[in-house]
């Protein structure tokens, strides 16, 4: 299925074109792009937070709220062609605020939350960080232990959370937390958003082995958090996590950095005398660029194919886990490939006078395996396509 924009799409489109192409040349010196590039330097952080002001100002980060909340209403395609033109310039300013915690107020929350929170995520007040993971509950996220004891007006946390990206930075978090251990482990769960500058929040780092710093374990201590911030009903968080969950799954920001990255590669293999020359000696690297290229544009027809499902309101369990198994693939190909282009010179580091794409394929390849873990592993997302998509037995 080949998704052709309509006019107002294509108009709308050309106005991110233009907005994401200037401000991708406000990149702060060094800048890679990628998912967590904005947590890891200070100059990166604030130029993430620049872009996201000028987002929500412009009405950018509502998109798809209804009016009533300052939303445009635009539907699932025209998210979808938003993202996939920040992405594809490398530009920050997006976190999960506008996407899972404004999913799940406007589905879940009370009217006096609506009011409070909703202004104050389109407008970039607030970052936000995603307490789910934990030491022994991650791809089973439903096993997580951190509990939430009520104390009068309060809810007291205790636990921990871990590969908490940007902890160090966001100065709000939403989380899942055990308010009943009788319960199932899916129906004791309560969803709450809170600001992470108060006693008993402890963030520490946990860095790559390249050196960077964007995940981190988080510690709860006796932490407070008031009971209006309980979002949707006590021992409901996980009907309410998945509500979120639901907003906008396309996958389409990996994929058009991988776009972006390819193009890139095809463009060294034109435009440099080394590419040139690796081309020239080694014919069959075309034919493996023109697959990528095939294998990109197929992941990107079908984010288009799963948010026009979205956008009838089916549900995409199974296309979603298909299309994010598929993507993270995709990106170790592109990355591999760009290795067999460039050879040893892909392995340099940014900042090394012989690296080339301003060392562009060395991050991508370190951080390439990121994808296939986080938000579910490869293996959970095939399993997801057997049980909800083929109808296989789980046993």
């Amino acid at each position: 299925m080949d998704f052709t924009l309509t006019p107002c799409q294509q108009t709308l489109k050309g106005e991110f074109e233009e907005f994401f192409r200037e401000e991708e040349k406000n990149a702060p010196e060094g800048w890679l792009g990628g998912a967590g590039a904005s947590l890891e330097t200070d100059d990166g952080w604030a130029y993430h937070l620049d872009v996201g002001k000028k987002l929500g100002e412009k009405g950018w980060l509502s998109l798809a709220w209804p009016k009533a909340y300052g939303g445009s209403e635009l539907g699932h395609i025209e998210q979808v062609i938003f993202n996939e033109t920040r992405a594809y310039h490398r530009v920050p300013g997006i976190d999960q605020g506008p996407y899972i915690v404004a999913a799940c107020i406007l589905e879940h929350g009370s009217e006096e939350m609506k009011q409070e929170w909703l202004p104050r995520i389109s407008s970039r007040e607030t970052n936000w960080c995603q307490g789910w993971s934990e030491p022994n509950a991650g791809s089973d996220l439903a096993s997580l232990t951190t509990t939430a004891t009520e104390d009068g007006d309060d809810f007291l946390i205790n636990g921990q959370k871990i590969w908490t990206s940007a902890a160090h930075r966001a100065n709000h978090m939403f989380l899942l937390a055990r308010t009943d251990r009788e319960a199932p482990k899916h129906k004791g769960l309560t969803f709450f958003i809170t600001a992470t500058n108060l006693p008993g929040f402890t963030a520490r780092p946990i860095c790559h082995m390249s050196g960077k710093h964007s995940y981190n374990e988080v510690f709860f201590d006796n932490f407070r958090i008031p009971k209006r911030n309980v979002v949707g009903e006590v021992n409901n968080g996980w009907y309410v996590t998945m509500s979120g969950m639901e907003f906008e799954r396309s996958g389409i920001s990996f994929i058009a950095e991988t776009m972006r990255d390819l193009d890139d590669i095809i463009e060294f293999c034109k435009e440099t005398d080394l590419g040139r020359e690796t081309i020239s000696r080694n014919p069959i690297l075309k034919h493996k660029l023109a697959q990528r290229k095939v294998e990109v544009e197929t992941a990107r027809q079908f984010a288009y194919y799963i948010a026009w499902l979205q956008s009838k309101r089916e549900r995409v369990p199974a296309e979603a886990s298909a299309g994010k198994y598929y993507a993270a693939e995709l990106m170790l190909r592109v990355a591999h490939t760009g290795l067999d282009v460039l050879g040893f010179y892909a392995t340099l580091k940014q900042g090394s006078k012989w690296a080339q794409l301003r060392g562009r394929l060395e991050y991508i390849i370190q951080h390439g395996l990121g994808p296939s873990l986080a938000g579910g592993t490869n293996e959970i997302q095939k399993n997801i396509i057997a049980w909800m998509g083929l109808g296989l037995p789980r046993k």
